[in-house]
């Protein structure tokens, strides 16, 4: 029986890999890969998917339902405090007043890199409103321990660019992040494949949130299985403890009482 949950804002997840809902090519595969993947959470783009906004549109809710899935509103595509603070309080109405959101403001639509300043704005004034803010930030020991002090209930800090697959590029600055946090740390963009979330959580990260690295597999649905087991290693690596690295060969086999 597993025990080791993953806890956000007081509630458990059995699940530490979370998942996005975009760029799949229907609302079919999306929903296949996100069983695949075992997910508890999955995160919405508000902006960009319908979850009841559109009545004459397909909605992703149909496929995805509330009482089967935890839907993390996320605020992709806002530049500002003030757009991604209104954006989750419409989301807030259409998902019946729910409190756990994801916030990300972003700097600039080449890099996708957070805009630390309206980031923290916008987090101070959601935090006042009662939401439970999950909040994407760079990878800065600084930024992060503001973001918490501030209220925000899981730091998500950045392994590379939003859909680069480029993988953790800064682990020692993630390490800080983690080594000093007191709420869950999410690697939050940049995975590329399995190996990158089990080295993530090897890290020592609470859990992994991606989309394009499914989403944008040759095959999703495998690849949603793949960081599955990966999302389990890589914390069941960590929770054992690896060995110490050596310079030194060490043998692995005892040489007394060998036989001439």
């Amino acid at each position: 029986m597993n025990e080791d949950f993953l806890t956000i804002a007081g509630r458990r997840y059995a699940s530490r890999l979370l998942v996005g809902s975009g760029k799949y090519r229907d609302l079919a595969q999306t929903r296949e890969a996100t069983l695949a993947a075992g997910a508890d959470i999955v995160t919405v783009a508000i902006r960009r998917v319908n979850i009841g906004q559109d009545r004459n549109s397909p909605n992703l809710l149909d496929v995805l339902p509330l009482d089967e899935f935890t839907i993390l509103p996320n605020t992709a595509g806002c530049y500002t405090a003030k757009d991604a603070v209104y954006t989750l309080q419409m989301a807030r109405e259409l998902l019946g007043g729910r409190k756990l959101v994801k916030l990300e403001v972003l700097g600039d639509p080449d890099t996708l890199f957070p805009q630390m300043p309206e980031t923290i704005k916008a987090a101070e004034t959601l935090v006042r409103d009662g939401f439970d803010v999950m909040v994407y930030c760079s990878d800065d020991p600084v930024q992060a321990r503001i973001l918490q002090e501030i209220g925000c209930v899981a730091v998500m800090p950045l392994a590379s660019l939003i859909g680069s697959g480029m993988g953790i590029l800064n682990p020692w600055n993630l390490g800080l992040i983690i080594e000093q946090a007191t709420v869950p740390v999410l690697v939050d963009a940049g995975v590329g494949t399995a190996s990158d979330a089990a080295i993530a959580m090897e890290l020592g990260c609470d859990g992994v949130l991606m989309n394009s690295a499914i989403a944008g597999a040759r095959d999703p649905v495998r690849m949603a299985r793949a960081m599955r087991h990966a999302v389990i290693a890589g914390r069941e690596a960590c929770l054992a403890g690896r060995m110490p690295k050596r310079f030194a060969a060490v043998r692995s086999s005892p040489i007394e009482g060998v036989v001439a």
